[in-house]
């Protein structure tokens, strides 16, 4: 989030604006679309925690974060621990997480200084 604000800060001032403050910028995380992934572009461990759904669909990173790690292996995991921080930052506000894996969300989204 510091990068960002620097980066979008310095975009601001050069264009003569006046730069967001960085709770301006959190409070508009909510809002921003996350990713979007194909299931047949998804490695198999990670498709596989997405049995039901046909191989032409299209998966919002944040479902795909929280299938991963609620019903899926280490592989599974281990992928979605590198998912794009947003996608993990939304997955972090949806209901129905298992305390294991909402632990472990938290643990992942820590060590890559997602707050």
């Amino acid at each position: 989030m510091t990068a960002l604000h620097r980066s979008l800060a310095a975009l601001c001032v050069e264009r003569g604006l006046r730069p967001p403050a960085r709770a301006s910028l959190y409070n508009a995380l909510p809002r921003l679309p996350g990713h979007s992934y194909a299931v047949a572009d998804l490695p198999a461990p990670v498709a596989g925690t997405l049995y039901n759904l046909a191989r032409t669909s299209r998966v919002p990173g944040h479902q795909l974060a929280f299938h991963c790690l609620n019903y899926g292996g280490v592989a599974a995991i281990s992928w979605a621990a590198g998912l794009p921080w947003l996608d993990l930052y939304h997955a972090r506000r949806l209901r129905g997480w298992r305390a294991r894996s909402a632990g472990l969300l938290n643990a992942i989204m820590r060590a890559r200084g997602i707050r």
